[in-house]
């Protein structure tokens, strides 16, 4: 079977423009659907271990849905995944003020973040593969930010069943940028996600205060619910009596997977979902990862037939660190004129014998 990239309409703008949905296939029946808005994936369907297939992202049946309320299905981060506290930072002695659409904090890059933009979007066909480049220009001072933003992620989906995700941008002014892609899955495609059994190669956290603000100290997962260096289902010390917890309502958190930044590709996390043998492997070359359990999800909405329960859903988010702008101890995010900022994350896709 030969690799395929289609497009077709996917509804309108309030301001008329038109937005478009790419549907994404691999040689070994991977499908994947991405729309130009929020560059989301809408849809994934991946077989289980006896050939089934199914949809095991958590998205909308429509455009107007995704611009209603989305709690970030599937989409492209930025300027700034994660949280900086009180929206506000410095650079070089001047003061920035971003939204604030997280209480009093700044989240995953405002009120109109890339998820809420459209992009301009071309797809493309290579020998190992099908993808989509986008692009878009981030206007100096959008969403309180400095500099005017040039970004470019591409979306490629290739025959040895990888989604290799490439992210880069460019300014003409000192800013900050930290991205992501925010893909809720459920490796069973329905149901809680408890039982996956997770593996997170990291040994430390970045502790959160109030309002999942880092404190700027890092703590030793051993012997905490946070250590995941040896698999184990979610679900297991999800409800243990831990202060971190508390405050994210499960397990919300930034896990260190390297202690200096480099573009070596690593582990940042593995998941098995036992009864279908579906096998997600997240890797990155950035410096930690985001670890979200659903726990917002609450059965208040529905798409794609199902209701989106209680931990329904789970992320695995690569990213710099949380509220970086504003932690000297913290590997920097600060981006310069005439420096390009590059990260990567891959989506790699198995199954290994399911257990009876």
């Amino acid at each position: 079977m030969q690799p395929t990239v289609s497009e077709q309409p996917f509804g309108t703008l309030a301001d008329g423009r038109a937005v478009q949905l790419y549907r994404l296939k691999n040689a070994n029946g991977i499908e994947l659907d991405v729309t130009n808005y929020g560059g989301i994936i809408t849809r994934l369907v991946t077989p289980d271990v006896k050939g089934q297939s199914a949809d095991i992202v958590l998205g909308y049946d429509n455009l107007q849905q995704y611009v209603d309320n989305n709690p970030y299905f599937g989409a492209i981060i930025g300027r700034y995944g994660n949280r900086i506290a009180g929206g506000k930072f410095a650079l070089n002695g001047t003061s920035y003020q971003l939204d604030t659409n997280d209480g009093a904090n700044h989240l995953h890059g405002g009120v109109q973040g890339f998820d809420k933009k459209l992009w301009t979007a071309k797809s493309f066909t290579q020998p190992d593969g099908v993808g989509v480049v986008l692009s878009l220009l981030s206007p100096d001072g959008d969403q309180g930010y400095p500099g005017n933003l040039s970004v470019e992620v591409t979306y490629l989906l290739t025959n040895s069943n990888e989604l290799q995700m490439t992210f880069q941008a460019t300014t003409d002014k000192t800013t900050v940028v930290n991205l992501t892609q925010h893909s809720y899955f459920n490796l069973a495609g329905g149901g809680d996600i408890l039982n996956h059994e997770l593996t997170i190669p990291a040994a430390q956290i970045t502790p959160v205060g109030a309002g999942l603000i880092p404190t700027g100290q890092l703590q030793e997962v051993a012997g905490t619910p946070f250590d995941f260096r040896t698999a184990k289902a979610i679900g297991r010390d999800i409800a243990a009596d831990d202060a971190q917890l508390k405050l994210g309502l499960g397990y919300d958190h930034n896990f260190v997977l390297k202690t200096t930044p480099d573009k070596n590709l690593v582990l940042a996390g593995r998941v098995l979902e036992p009864a279908s043998g579906r096998v997600l492997e997240v890797l990155t070359d950035d410096i930690a990862v985001q670890f979200y359990s659903g726990n917002f999800l609450d059965g208040t909405i529905k798409g794609k037939g199902q209701t989106y329960g209680h931990r329904s859903g789970f992320c695995l988010e690569p990213q710099h660190f949380p509220d970086a702008p504003n932690q000297p101890g913290f590997a920097s995010t600060v981006l310069e004129p005439g420096q390009t900022y590059h990260s990567r994350i891959v989506y790699r896709f198995s199954t290994q014998p399911a257990k009876e």
